[in-house]
């Protein structure tokens, strides 16, 4: 599996950590979400996988929480991981990344999760603004399968 970002601190030990996220597009733009706390960084929508769920089913719950918008087709495209500290858990994590992309199908309100925003950006521009090396390859392939198709 790529790993992307730090390598792992000699010594220091991680909590496992899956999560799901997703690229979300609609013509030229994505629906990502910027996360306030605990510094402030734009994301793709996603997180953490709860005990007992699947990928997809977290993919489903996570994307609500942070955009308020409902996903349809979510087609996964691969995994990555990465490690990192998550002073919000004050955990050392390896995070199991998931990546998905699915149909933005409509906005039932705000983002349920405190400290989020979604917003839509190009996705072009979006790559660089990506808070993550991970999400930036995996949004770097898309667009260029979607150049490729001629989308």
């Amino acid at each position: 599996m790529r790993r992307y970002g730090d390598a792992p601190k000699r010594g220091q030990k991680y909590k496992y950590r899956p999560g799901a996220y997703c690229i979300l597009p609609r013509g030229d733009d994505l629906l990502l979400t910027f996360q306030s706390s605990p510094w402030p960084e734009i994301q793709l929508p996603g997180g953490g996988i709860d005990p007992g769920e699947g990928p997809t089913q977290a993919l489903y719950r996570e994307v609500f929480e942070e955009t308020g918008w409902r996903i349809a087709t979510p087609r996964k495209l691969g995994v990555f991981r990465r490690f990192v500290f998550m002073p919000e858990y004050d955990i050392y994590a390896e995070k199991v990344c998931h990546i998905y992309v699915a149909h933005p199908v409509r906005p039932h309100g705000p983002p349920r999760e405190e400290g989020h925003i979604a917003l839509w950006m190009n996705a072009h521009e979006a790559v660089a603004e990506l808070s993550n090396s991970g999400d930036q390859a995996f949004l770097t392939a898309w667009n260029s399968y979607v150049s490729r198709r001629g989308e």
